[in-house]
């Protein structure tokens, strides 16, 4: 395991320690978890926007794309039992 060392402004490792007093947890461990979530977070985020980049390319190569609304009732028709027509795919303007 790598060791860090990390700088805490006063005021932040007060808190931190109050958080962990009755936690049986360490105040080290208490900024791993808290370093561990907000890399999974990051990584997410990362990996939305390569996602949400791809099926912009996509669309903009297509011309075509699912109008949002009808997808959403489309969901929820399905959802109630409903029979629902599929969305169909329309013609898409391309994003600047």
């Amino acid at each position: 395991m790598a060791a860090t060392s990390i700088k805490l402004p006063d005021e932040l490792k007060k808190r931190i320690d109050t958080l962990v007093a009755d936690s049986g947890k360490t105040a080290h461990a208490f900024m791993v978890e808290a370093i561990e979530r907000e890399t999974e977070r990051a990584e997410l985020r990362r990996r939305f926007h390569a996602d949400a980049s791809a099926a912009e390319m996509e669309v903009n190569t297509s011309g075509k794309a699912f109008d949002a609304r009808e997808v959403f009732d489309y969901l929820e028709g399905k959802l109630k039992g409903k029979k629902v027509s599929k969305p169909r795919l329309r013609k898409w303007p391309p994003s600047s």
